[in-house]
């Protein structure tokens, strides 16, 4: 299986930076930093040692998927966590 790459304009690699640096969500900044790790051309390996902490691999290129397909906002309107709350 060939490994995945990321090719970004700089544009795109600038909105990731300034999301990585100043976003207030940690889950946004790990996000970002992991697209521009996939850019630079980071093995795989990235989701064990180069992220907020470890994570699935399976976890990161499904972040990685959602990226190439919606952009930066697959990133910020991904649901986290468990099936929404319902209301009272």
């Amino acid at each position: 299986m060939p490994r995945r790459t990321l090719s970004l304009t700089p544009d795109q690699a600038g909105e990731l930076t300034a999301r990585r640096d100043r976003d207030p969500r940690p889950w946004v900044r790990e996000q970002c930093a992991a697209m521009l790790k996939f850019a630079a051309g980071a093995a795989p390996a990235v989701a064990r040692t180069g992220l907020l902490r470890p994570r699935d691999p399976d976890t990161v290129y499904g972040w990685l998927t959602r990226y190439e397909r919606q952009g930066l906002a697959g990133i910020l309107t991904a649901q986290h966590g468990g099936p929404r709350r319902r209301g009272p």
